[in-house]
């Protein structure tokens, strides 16, 4: 068996279509963190990536996953629920990211008993056309960021984590075994994020060097389809995570409608006792029905919220945390 420093280490590298990189991530992992088993988990590619990364775990401690199911998230989910480990290490098969700041990362976790720590991005090569970490996903980042440290009443010089898109993670058990999440694509990484703030978890972040993608090997992204994502993402969040501001927001917003739909109907039937704009009335009385309604649905989902959060917080101390052993 394979242990560093008394832990046992899983990585696993999410791929699709990765068949020109796959084979530098297997082999730069083997070379500076060997004490590790790399699973390699193909979801659905139509290249060669799997036979590629078989061929480069020859004899070494690792094995190929298939995930049928698309999408990371659902990748992560199988990671997480078939693999037994002491620490998590989740790093995308692109060869983007820098395999020689493993070490110091997973020592990180070990040594500041954190649950965990997330590479942030940092870009070594000049990018004048931003090829590298392209103008919208940047934005997109810092929309998240600043939505999601909103959402967790973190201010700006406390905040533990300042690139939210990271693929590059190291967690501990008590993480993976209580991270519930059913996210099945591109909202995986901040569910990862969300899951540490809503348990108040030890957390970090730690730079590392940002790579571009080798030549003639083409990013999964999408600009404008991953921006909308982004923005369903965040509104998600505060509907699940603040759900009392949310639906109160909307009952605000709808008993103002109904008000002014209503006051002249109202000033005219105190004036002639009549109601003759009945489906304005109609509507109104709808509207101001729906707000109240919204504002209800607020207090019970708040209630949802709390529960599940004592669940996932159950399952998260039932394990130990991450030390050298």
């Amino acid at each position: 068996h394979l242990f560093y420093r008394g832990n046992r280490v899983a990585i696993g590298v999410p791929c699709y279509n990765e068949e020109l990189t796959i084979s530098k991530v297997i082999n730069d992992l083997q070379i500076f963190f060997p004490l590790a088993y790399i699973y390699v988990f193909d979801n659905n590619s139509t290249d060669q990536t799997s036979l590629i990364a078989q061929e480069a775990l020859k004899g070494k401690y690792g094995e190929v996953y298939f995930v049928k199911n698309q999408g990371k998230g659902n990748v992560v989910q199988r990671f997480f629920s078939d693999v037994e480990a002491d620490l998590y290490v989740l790093i995308d098969g692109d060869a983007t990211y820098d395999c020689q700041s493993l070490k110091k990362m997973v020592d990180c976790v070990i040594d500041e008993h954190l649950d965990m720590l997330v590479g942030r991005r940092v870009e070594v090569e000049a990018d004048p056309s931003n090829k590298t970490y392209r103008k919208g996903h940047r934005l997109g980042n810092i929309l998240l960021t600043n939505s999601v440290s909103w959402i967790f009443d973190q201010k700006s010089n406390r905040r533990n984590f300042r690139d939210m898109l990271s693929g590059y993670r190291v967690m501990s058990k008590r993480y993976v075994k209580s991270f519930l999440s059913l996210s099945s694509g591109f909202e995986i990484e901040t569910q990862l994020n969300v899951h540490a703030l809503q348990l108040k978890m030890p957390c970090g972040e730690m730079n590392t060097p940002y790579y571009a993608r080798p030549e003639g090997s083409s990013s999964k992204l999408s600009t404008y389809k991953d921006g909308f994502k982004i923005l369903y993402t965040i509104l998600k969040l505060y509907s699940t995570e603040k759900p009392v501001f949310f639906y109160t927001t909307i009952s605000i917003l709808l008993a103002l409608v109904s008000i002014i739909l209503a006051l002249p109907i109202f000033k005219e039937f105190l004036s002639s006792g009549t109601v003759p704009r009945l489906p304005t009335a109609l509507l109104a009385t709808g509207l101001m029905l729906s707000a109240i309604i919204s504002f209800f649905s607020g207090l019970l989902l708040q209630n949802v919220t709390t529960s599940r959060t004592e669940l996932k917080r159950s399952a998260y101390l039932m394990q130990n945390a991450p030390r050298a052993r």
